[in-house]
């Protein structure tokens, strides 16, 4: 039932439309008339307002039959960089860019899914319930669109994002938990060639503490990392200040809790053993999901790939995405391979096949909801 040539076109276009993080107008408006054209209900809240972003969540709804549940289908309208004047290349089976810009497959992929689902189930009088698409803005720039979405609009309990890797049929049940972690650590400045004794250099306080610290995957569930180190001003300096920041990721709360706990005392205790101090700060950005495989959505998936003789392989992830956010405010949501891979690279890659088995996943999600 999905439309080949339909769908790459659609995808083709998307990616053309500069789409960066705070930027999603030109794309917004494009998926808003698309929307409109199927006979949808759309709007376009505020959420990006609060982030300095000039588009907003782009919300469609087309209503269906009261005895069939209502489903919420999402996928985010940014992109990573470098993601701008983006140039597809098809090479028979793959869509790929010319080399020099990702691809933005994540989360075009996505987007051309749903509208593709769209444009089935219209076409073919589907009987459906009620379908709450939510195109949100921000993604890659920490969830912050779906964080800002009010959900007490929507009446969807059951959720599927289309923003995984993975071939169709691979769905993600579980995802963890992210702690943000910030540490300002101060010393004491002098200068460098006269007495540099006077002074406590606040980047080897820095480099001495994460010295001590266990980085990388601590176990299967957990994951930690230091990622950005700031600080002096000169070589001549003996530098007062870093600034550091990591994070911490976990599926079970209290593994996440006790990883982040190490890095702040470790941290702590070491500026202090080096006459300096560190004022840290510690902020949850999501909270972990798990699906499970008896839910009610779960068996929905199943059934849809055995209709269409598509393996449903069912896993956890170490990555966070918009299902997080949705899951913590009350929709059961996971999300789908779609196809592509080595996202946010300029290698990233999109196979038309798997596209066109997603798209016809949802479909028959919709139809036997």
């Amino acid at each position: 039932m999905v439309n080949e040539e339909r769908i790459v076109q659609s995808f083709l276009e998307m990616v053309q439309i500069n789409s960066q993080t705070k930027n999603e107008r030109a794309i917004a408006d494009y998926l808003k008339g698309k929307l409109q054209e199927l006979g949808l209900t759309v709007t376009e809240d505020q959420a990006g307002a609060a982030i300095g972003g000039n588009a907003g969540n782009v919300i469609g709804v087309l209503e269906g039959v009261a005895e069939k549940p209502a489903l919420l289908f999402s996928a985010h309208m940014d992109r990573v960089t470098p993601g701008e004047n983006i140039k597809p290349v098809v090479e028979g089976e793959i869509i790929k860019s010319s080399g020099d810009t990702i691809l933005a497959a994540d989360d075009c992929a996505g987007l051309a899914a749903i509208l593709e689902m769209l444009r089935v189930v219209k076409e073919k009088q589907l009987q459906h319930g009620r379908i709450e698409v939510v195109f949100t803005i921000a993604e890659e720039g920490g969830l912050n669109g779906a964080k800002g979405l009010d959900v007490e609009k929507l009446q969807a309990k059951l959720g599927i994002c289309l923003d995984s890797t993975g071939d169709a049929g691979t769905v993600i049940n579980q995802a963890p938990a992210q702690d943000e972690i910030i540490a300002k650590i101060y010393g004491k400045a002098a200068h460098a060639g006269v007495e540099p004794e006077k002074g406590v250099n606040a980047i080897v306080v820095a480099a001495k503490a994460i010295s001590k610290m266990k980085i990388g995957r601590l176990d299967e569930e957990t994951t930690a990392n230091i990622g950005i180190i700031n600080g002096g001003t000169a070589t001549n300096i003996v530098p007062d200040y870093v600034e550091i920041r990591g994070e911490v990721r976990s599926l079970v709360e209290e593994k996440l809790v006790k990883a982040t706990e190490a890095i702040v005392k470790t941290i702590v205790e070491t500026a202090a053993l080096e006459n300096g101090r560190a004022e840290m700060e510690v902020n949850r950005l999501y909270s972990a999901y798990h699906i499970q495989e008896d839910h009610k959505l779960l068996q929905l998936v199943k059934k849809a790939g055995a209709a269409l003789n598509l393996p449903i392989n069912i896993h956890s992830t170490g990555g966070g995405s918009d299902a997080n956010i949705f899951n913590g405010k009350g929709i059961s949501t996971i999300n789908l391979g779609i196809g592509y891979d080595q996202v946010h690279t300029v290698n990233e890659y999109l196979k038309i096949p798997e596209l066109i088995k997603v798209a016809a996943l949802t479909v028959k999600i919709v139809e036997l909801a």
